[in-house]
């Protein structure tokens, strides 16, 4: 479990093919607190740390992964959001994170206004998630508060802390994203698309 609160940045440093599975090699800061085993969400990926060398980590992610989040489109050089599983008894700061992505989704919008940032994103309503007005969601890892909730688009306003923090700076229109549901809000999804 995670709480969508980016400890820190990651860079890409090598993507080795292995059959349908991708080894990715992360370098970072933190890395001489990780432990072979345990669970870092990457971009809201929750992959499992499989190496340690130095300042450098390594991941494996399967093709289930690759297929359901935007993984696939990492290159070397690429910036991702690093979070470590919370502890027991630690404040829960964002909201409850699983790390297991529900579908990508693309910016669609950006605006800088006046200190903060607004970006747009759209999704696939096919696949029943939905996102409720001033509820929880997580994109690309981090926990955001949903503004202007449509049917299968929706807003969040950064604040300048979380675009220097985290790899929202880098997005632009185009720019593919995983996100995770609120647990809250598919569980409405779910009743929701029973009833129809």
């Amino acid at each position: 479990m995670f709480t969508g609160i980016i400890e820190t940045l990651g860079t890409i440093q090598e993507i080795q093919k292995d059959k349908d599975n991708l080894h990715i090699t992360v370098e970072t800061t933190i890395t001489n607190e990780l432990k072979i085993d345990q669970s870092v969400a990457h971009n809201g990926i929750c992959l499992t740390v499989v190496a340690i060398n130095g300042t450098k980590y390594t991941v494996t992610a399967i093709d289930e992964t690759i297929q359901k989040t935007n993984l696939g489109d990492w290159r070397v050089g690429d910036t991702v959001n690093l979070e470590r599983a919370m502890k027991l008894g630690d404040r829960l700061d964002g909201h409850i994170v699983q790390g297991h992505v529900d579908q990508t989704g693309t910016c669609v919008a950006t605006e800088e206004t006046n200190g903060s940032w607004s970006y747009t994103f759209e999704y696939d309503e096919a696949l029943n998630n939905l996102t409720i007005e001033k509820g929880s969601i997580t994109v690309n890892g981090v926990s955001l508060t949903v503004v202007n909730s449509k049917k299968n688009q929706f807003s969040v306003a950064i604040i300048p802390y979380t675009h220097e923090h985290t790899n929202f700076s880098d997005f632009k229109v185009g720019t593919k994203i995983n996100l995770e549901f609120d647990v809250i809000g598919k569980y409405v999804s779910k009743l929701h698309a029973n009833k129809l």
